[in-house]
């Protein structure tokens, strides 16, 4: 009986009818699909074109550069691109309304999958926003640096992965019981200014309900 409980799935009409129905606490809605298609080409810009595509066609430290091929990158990630359209075009016109693969997985395979997927989207929005965070912070650091005259010192401005292979940087980082301090304090800063501003934003809305 709990084993069954665990694939339990949501049937179309009931999923649908608790969208139609006003809770208290929900928020509303006010993101348009033009809203959301603006979200996406942002993030795919931000991620894919000022982090990625520099490093990866160049290489880094870690790994080395791919070159012109990279172009062979671009139009196998487009043909992916299209049929995962696809796949969620089919998805959107069967379960009309909001939830993304969540709520797909819940009609169709489970209460049990649909916990898994939901925990899925949570670590690939957070490694989404990782990657934009660190670009952007490697921006700032360079404004900081070439208009200011600041330089923050290495510490502050890389992961303690990095930080290890960089000379220097650990012994010249404070330590806390004896283990040091490394972070990039400006991408820190950014991903919690951000947050900020969605609390305080999502607070607003349900006080002027």
């Amino acid at each position: 009986m709990k084993l069954r409980a665990l694939f339990r799935t949501k049937s179309v009409d009931r999923i649908t009818r608790e969208s139609e129905t006003v809770v208290e606490h929900t928020l509303k809605r006010t993101l348009t699909s033009f809203d959301l298609t603006m979200l996406g080409i942002g993030a795919i810009i931000g991620t894919g074109i000022f982090a990625a595509i520099g490093t990866a066609t160049a290489g880094n430290a870690d790994r080395p550069g791919a070159g012109p091929a990279i172009i062979l990158s671009f139009a196998l990630t487009a043909v992916a691109c299209i049929f995962s359209a696809l796949c969620y075009a089919e998805f959107a016109a069967m379960i009309p309304i909001s939830g993304s693969a969540y709520t797909y997985a819940y009609a169709t395979l489970g209460e049990m999958v649909a916990w898994i997927i939901g925990w899925d989207l949570i670590i690939e929005y957070a490694v989404g926003n990782i990657a934009v965070a660190i670009s952007w912070a490697a921006h700032f650091n360079d404004v900081l640096e070439h208009a200011f005259g600041l330089r923050l010192p290495g510490w502050l401005t890389m992961d303690y992965e990095t930080a290890t292979r960089t000379p220097g940087v650990i012994d010249s980082a404070p330590h806390l019981l004896g283990f040091p301090i490394v972070m990039n304090l400006a991408a820190v800063a950014i991903v919690a200014l951000v947050t900020w501003v969605l609390v305080i934003g999502v607070g607003c809305r349900r006080v002027r309900r």
